[in-house]
């Protein structure tokens, strides 16, 4: 019976952790979903960005202290001042280009990423640094005879948040259905009147944003680095491309799959725990090349 308990438990925590890693990797990757859905831009230099909010929030919360307000402070700050940084880039930069082919535009934010990297390594330095959460969010909350991690459960309840706020903003609202509209026929909605350009800038920066904001999520969990967005890009990218590019549900079941099956390999084999959620994009793109929902490209 005690062994059985154990089990359970053991099975109920890991699952929550790959639940709780999935919601991380969903609010960056439908940030590059959405910039992927209205831009059609590869942003290779989204990985960076999102290394740059966890360091924001790093400072902010150094600044502040690390419990409140200064976590809570970080969730709001490190964000916007990535969003600010995505503006300065799109405008500066990335607006002329949005007209070249797919390959000049991953070559393009390639060496953006690497620009920011260096910029991070001169800002920050090279040490590892860490956030600890407020108090109401340490320890862990007992749930019959399971006791799961208060943070862990804070970010099943952000993510959610995030793919209802995305689905209300592109839906719902006026400049959100001017970036679908924008992302179909982009020439049509000019001759309409609407400034393309500062629709192409807002949706930039709102993905610019969500990057931010994973980044200050992830930032209590692991050890803030130069190099964390080099893996966290390459799972964006596999989790929008089975998810159907350009959609936000999909960006949701495809960050589920992967924070799942990363989960049972620590369960069933810990030594290749990292090859499932890989298996798991070949075995999603065998059976629908396309991804699992609509793409919008």
């Amino acid at each position: 019976m005690a062994f059985g308990q154990d089990l359970v438990g053991a099975v109920t925590s890991q699952l929550l952790v790959g639940l709780s890693r999935a919601m991380i990797l969903f609010v960056v990757s439908a940030g590059l979903s959405f910039v992927l859905g209205v831009l059609r831009v590869p942003n290779i230099a989204h990985g960076s960005l999102y290394m740059i909010g966890a360091f924001a929030a790093f400072t902010i919360t150094a600044l502040f202290g690390q419990a409140l307000p200064g976590f809570w402070l970080a969730l709001i700050l490190a964000p916007l001042a990535v969003a600010v940084v995505g503006l300065i880039l799109e405008r500066a930069l990335l607006s002329h280009l949005y007209q070249r082919e797919h390959l000049m535009l991953i070559l393009f934010t390639f060496g953006i990423m690497l620009i920011l990297n260096d910029l991070v390594k001169i800002g920050w330095g090279a040490e590892y640094r860490s956030i600890v959460p407020p108090d109401n969010l340490t320890g862990s909350l007992t749930i019959g005879d399971l006791p799961l991690p208060r943070y862990n459960l804070f970010l099943l309840i952000v993510g959610p948040i995030v793919a209802v706020a995305m689905w209300l903003f592109v839906n719902r609202t006026r400049i959100g259905k001017i970036s679908r509209a924008a992302a179909v026929d982009r020439e049509m909605v000019g001759v309409l009147g609407i400034n393309v350009s500062w629709v192409f800038a807002a949706a930039f920066v709102i993905g610019c944003f969500l990057a931010g904001l994973g980044g200050a999520l992830i930032a209590p969990t692991t050890s803030i680095t130069l190099g964390m967005d080099r893996t966290v890009i390459m799972d964006t990218f596999l989790i929008v491309t089975i998810g159907g590019l350009g959609n936000i549900w999909g960006a949701l079941i495809g960050s589920l799959i992967f924070g799942l099956t990363q989960s049972l390999g620590l369960l069933l084999w810990p030594q290749f725990a990292v090859v499932f959620p890989y298996a798991a994009v070949v075995l999603v793109l065998l059976a629908r090349p396309k991804g699992l929902l609509r793409s919008v490209w």
